[in-house]
């Protein structure tokens, strides 16, 4: 891997960004080498997936638009259907996965993280979709995840307007739920994860998928999804031992993910 590092701490997976210099900018190159890390991830082992970016200045400060500036309609439609392809994999991922947001979160950076279950981010985190100022639409599910995380109104006034914001107004209208110190940051995401990690990994994981797919369909049908994770757990070794632990008034042994 050239651009994008994947590395292990207990049951937890950290994927990082790594074009510091490009302010880790969104190529061809790196949409595919996060793929690859997708399909690299142990799901047997690893219980939360945290991703980030290298350096203290972005996150991802957007898609490259060196490689964008010269593509024809065709290959617009392209290179959009590359980053849709990715970010939707990473949203139905079965793990849940938290964006550490450190520095500008732009373009394609702000809908990589949309693309995650969390958000929580540094104090010099800067969000936005600045794409109609360069001529273009968001094209990696900006107009349609913005509006659902923080509502139409507010999305389409930072959309329309290109208008970037800070950290503080993100906690504010609900695209992160936390801002930290830099140096904090990365530290309560790990921390959070293991707090994740901790829980009956097949439970969360049918959390996950019930709210992904409830979410954009009506409530009689999304309780149906509900029902129908829920009885699933009721097969695990995990539900067996949580519940039982419960009624013998004992801490549960570690889930087993089975």
């Amino acid at each position: 891997m050239e651009f994008v590092t994947y590395e292990v701490e207990g049951q937890v997976g950290i994927l990082t960004i790594n074009r510091p210099k490009a302010l880790n900018a969104l190529n061809s190159a790196v949409l595919d080498e996060l793929s690859a890390v997708l399909d690299a991830v142990d799901q047997d082992a690893i219980r939360c997936l945290i991703v980030t970016g290298a350096g203290e200045k972005a996150f991802v400060a957007g898609a490259d638009i060196g490689e964008m500036s010269t593509l024809t309609k065709a290959e617009g439609e392209a290179f959009g259907k590359k980053g849709n392809d990715v970010f939707r994999r990473l949203e139905t991922f079965p793990l849940p996965v938290i964006a550490a947001v450190n520095g500008f979160s732009l373009g394609g950076g702000c809908e990589l993280s949309m693309s995650c279950d969390i958000r929580i981010c540094s104090e010099n985190a800067v969000f936005g979709q600045p794409e109609v100022g360069l001529g273009i639409t968001p094209g990696f599910g900006g107009t349609q995840r913005l509006m659902r995380v923080v509502g139409t109104g507010k999305a389409k006034e930072m959309i329309y307007g290109a208008r970037n914001i800070k950290a503080d107004e993100a906690y504010r209208i609900g695209l992160v739920n936390s801002v930290y110190p830099l140096e904090e940051l990365l530290p309560a995401a790990k921390k959070l994860a293991s707090t994740i990690a901790k829980n009956a990994p097949i439970a969360v994981r049918n959390c996950k998928k019930a709210m992904n797919e409830g979410i954009d369909v009506d409530m009689d049908q999304a309780i149906v999804i509900e029902e129908k994770l829920f009885g699933d757990c009721f097969e695990t070794l995990d539900q067996k031992e949580g519940m039982n632990a419960f009624l013998e008034k004992r801490k549960h042994e570690e889930f087993q993910n089975k």
